[in-house]
């Protein structure tokens, strides 16, 4: 029962965090691998209990959602699909061995992303100006890397759609939850038919993701985005050292 209320409470603020500023994964992920559950077997499981929080947020941003100029609204949402199947199969077709080798980098690379993203993004959006074709093909890897781990994916969007110029955050959170939601669906659907997920973790981590993902996004407005991804970064850093450890 401890470790139920652990991934209740783990999904969430999992969830709040992805609706105001991204990382959700430092918490649910971790939380699932300290309760027991193989690290591949985790990592799919995540995805699957957050993915609906994801379009709770969305949900919760239709007010800001509006006609993105410089952004192949379709386009951009068929390159994401795209990108989450070929980074669930690419993590299907990877063993536990080596997933446990790799996750500790992933968290160090994702934790770092996290902490300097937004402070690297206004500077490439000064010094560059890519074109449409550029930045699917660059969401169509950045949807392999979501639909195969996803920590910090959020904030690589965000940095993409600085470089076409976009400029209101409200409008940037709200595509940047559909489409990571997107992605993040059809590699659910990769892990479900795999039978890589723990249903009874996973239902219960969906129903607090649900809850978390709809109030952030509700009260996000509200929050101090700096503060929150102050905590983000210091969890993201306190996990990655925990799974170097223990590798």
């Amino acid at each position: 029962m401890g470790s139920y209320v652990l991934l209740t409470i783990a999904a969430f603020f999992a969830g709040v965090m992805n609706a105001v500023a991204g990382g959700g994964s430092f918490l649910t992920f971790p939380a699932l691998v300290f309760t027991g559950v193989p690290s591949v077997i985790a990592n799919a499981s995540s995805t699957v209990a957050l993915f609906p929080g994801s379009f709770a947020s969305a949900w919760a941003y239709r007010n800001d959602f509006t006609h993105f100029d410089n952004i192949p609204f379709k386009a951009s949402l068929i390159v994401s699909l795209a990108g989450g199947v070929t980074g669930a199969l690419l993590l299907l077709f990877t063993s536990q061995h080596t997933f446990d080798v790799i996750i500790p980098w992933l968290l160090l690379f994702a934790t770092i992303l996290f902490a300097f993203g937004p402070k690297i993004a206004p500077w490439l959006a000064r010094k560059f100006h890519i074109g449409i074709r550029t930045v699917l093909v660059c969401q169509y890897l950045v949807a392999i890397y979501g639909g195969y781990f996803g920590g910090a994916v959020g904030i690589i969007m965000l940095a993409l759609f600085s470089l076409l110029g976009l400029a209101d955050i409200r409008s940037m959170n709200a595509l940047k939850t559909l489409l990571g939601g997107s992605m993040n669906a059809v590699a659910v659907v990769c892990f479900v038919i795999a039978g890589k997920v723990w249903w009874t973790q996973t239902f219960v981590m969906l129903l607090g993701s649900v809850a978390g993902g709809y109030l952030g996004a509700h009260y996000a407005r509200k929050m101090n985005p700096k503060i929150i991804r102050a905590v983000i970064v210091l969890i993201g850093a306190v996990t990655t050292v925990v799974f170097f450890q223990r590798g």
